[in-house]
């Protein structure tokens, strides 16, 4: 396969995670008063979808070492598309929730398998660089879904919304039908042995590079998380914009995030992995502070949030590829169960955040700001104090 279908089937692959998560966003005040559900049953089937992606990996990683990465996305990628059409179709908020508990389990394969064919092809310092390009891509597309999202759910419906997830999964399973390559070279026959799973595990576990760049990525996605599962209803309903306005203001977040991720490539070209980490824990320790001081301040309008976020989201940016590049770079043998529990860390964290917010959502910004300013805090400590101290090398 060409590096650029490489950075294009990356861009696809890790890029349904967004166009899951975010696309249906500026719909879900629309869709909960539809089915006559209540916010916490909206946040869970996005808190709940998250969860099913996290355990999901768990499964695909261990599968993906033992039979290959081609086959796992297959599977995963046709069950996607099925579970979308079922989330379309579905008639009340319970029968939503389970179609998109599927859908997070489909979708765990084929971030999983993003991440652990970054470490099949390249070295773990060319592999930060190489995912930065598959983030990137991801970013185009987050610019693309929330404004996509509230221009469909504004003039046609939330079930035409999630019908666009569906036409995401179609195009991107006929592209690895189409032209995608098994990247494992050697497939491990005991990957799935009871005995070989508890060993590798335990010995992913175990490294400090490993915990070191997994709880990265977890702590600048829980940042994340809090924003887009709490945004909607601040800026719809407590700010009273419309679905358009607040699209236009998720475009501007992913666009810094996009900025981020070509920023992280320039300066680990320049400075190496830790310095790049340790400069985009200053970008999390300000926007999620200056988010949290304002909230508590009484700043409650669009840019007193979004300013700060977009500060959040440079950070973000930069922390992601080094995270997920990092944390299964130790691993050439064992990418893929390295890459499911790196992502099971981070939606464990995904749903406890959700779980939270839909007890503390109150009708103000706090709960936002709040979560924010702790991830902030968290995800700098952590490029400080953990990734600073990994060896060079490990």
């Amino acid at each position: 396969m060409s590096s650029a279908f490489v950075v294009l089937a990356l861009s696809l692959l890790l890029g349904i995670q967004p166009v899951t998560t975010d696309l249906y966003l500026p719909a879900l005040p629309a869709l909960t008063q539809d089915l006559g559900a209540t916010v916490a049953q909206a946040q869970l089937t996005l808190s709940g979808l998250l969860l099913a992606f996290g355990l999901s990996q768990l499964v695909w990683g261990p599968v993906s070492d033992r039979f290959g990465r081609r086959p796992v996305l297959l599977l995963g990628l046709a069950t996607y598309v099925v579970a979308a059409i079922g989330s379309v179709l579905a008639s009340s908020m319970d029968t939503l929730l389970v179609w998109r508990v599927a859908q997070g389990a489909a979708m765990g394969a084929s971030v999983m398998c993003a991440r652990a064919m970054v470490r099949d092809l390249y070295s773990p310092e060319l592999g930060a660089r190489a995912i930065s390009k598959g983030l990137s891509g991801l970013g185009v597309i987050a610019c693309l879904s929330i404004p996509l999202g509230g221009v469909l759910a504004e003039f046609f419906g939330w079930r035409v919304a999630l019908a666009a997830l569906v036409v995401f999964g179609v195009v991107t399973l006929a592209l690895i039908v189409l032209r995608f390559e098994e990247t494992l070279a050697r497939p491990d026959p005991n990957a799935l042995r009871p005995a070989t799973l508890v060993r590798t595990w335990g010995m992913v576990l175990r490294h400090p590079t490993f915990r070191a760049f997994a709880l990265l990525a977890a702590a600048t996605y829980g940042g994340l998380f809090t924003f887009l599962a709490a945004s909607s209803f601040v800026f719809i309903k407590l700010m009273a914009l419309s679905r358009i306005h607040y699209g236009v203001l998720m475009f501007l977040m992913a666009l810094a995030y996009l900025g981020g991720t070509f920023l992280c490539r320039r300066l680990l070209v320049r400075l190496g992995v830790q310095r790049t980490v340790a400069i985009g824990g200053v970008f999390s320790l300000v926007g999620g502070s200056v988010l949290g001081l304002g909230g508590l301040a009484g700043l409650q309008g669009e840019w007193a949030i979004m300013a700060p976020m977009l500060i959040y989201m440079v950070g973000h940016g930069i922390h992601q590829p080094c995270g997920q590049a990092g944390a299964v770079g130790p691993f050439p043998q064992a990418a893929g169960a390295a890459s499911a529990l790196s992502g099971f860390l981070m939606m464990v964290i995904a749903f406890a955040m959700g779980q939270w917010l839909g007890a503390s959502m109150d009708g103000s910004v706090l709960p936002l700001t709040n979560g924010l300013w702790f991830w902030g805090v968290a995800t700098a400590a952590v490029a400080w104090g953990l990734v600073g101290r990994v060896p060079r090398g490990a």
